[in-house]
């Protein structure tokens, strides 16, 4: 005949559930970023930057080009607000300020085409899944351009402020690739799978 555990045996058992349970949610929000991340080219840096969003993205592409873009957007108007500060500093000169100049014109541009993008990834539609997919594409592509475009201005230039510029500008480029490659993953599947994850 079996024994009933004791009461301190299922106490004991009860604390040791309780104490790895932070561990195992822990465990499967970090695996649903990294499984999200893995169709990125700068994997570290998606997983830092998206993984506050593990919990409510789970496994659904929808909700991963939306934090992506999301996240994109908020990184772009940081950089933006920087740009707005040196285009107002009587010290940057010459090439230097044309290429802030043009890099605030671009950033603008860059922010209007994720904004749309996100508008588009909040109300997708099973008759429009493939049209909407390819201005999504389109326009985190041109996001991206502008970027680029941004940090061409200053090639050949040294200082600390261009430095720090760029190195900015180069960190929102990856984070729009990401947000760009996560897109592709929500485009390669079907308006099925998006909806019913």
């Amino acid at each position: 005949m079996l024994r009933a555990p004791s009461r301190r045996a299922s106490i004991i058992a009860l604390l040791a559930l309780i104490s790895i349970l932070p561990w195992l949610t822990h465990s499967a929000k970090t695996s649903y970023v990294q499984e999200a991340c893995r169709v990125t080219r700068h994997q570290d840096l998606c997983i830092q930057s998206l993984s506050p969003f593990s919990s409510a993205a789970k496994r659904s592409p929808t909700k991963w080009a939306r934090a992506g873009v999301s996240v994109t957007i908020t990184e772009a108007k940081k950089v933006a607000g920087l740009l707005g500060r040196l285009k107002n500093n009587k010290r940057m000169k010459g090439r230097n300020r044309a290429a802030v100049l043009d890099c605030v014109e671009v950033f603008e541009a860059a922010i209007d085409e994720l904004h749309r993008s996100l508008g588009v990834l909040r109300r997708l539609s099973r008759r429009n899944f493939d049209a909407q997919m390819g201005d999504l594409t389109t326009w985190v592509s041109a996001a991206l351009t502008d970027e680029d475009t941004c940090v061409e201005g200053f090639e050949g230039e040294e200082g600390k402020v261009v430095t720090l510029l760029r190195n900015r500008v180069v960190k929102v480029g990856y984070i729009t690739s990401n947000a760009l490659a996560l897109v592709n993953k929500l485009a390669a599947s079907s308006f099925e799978t998006t909806i019913n994850m």
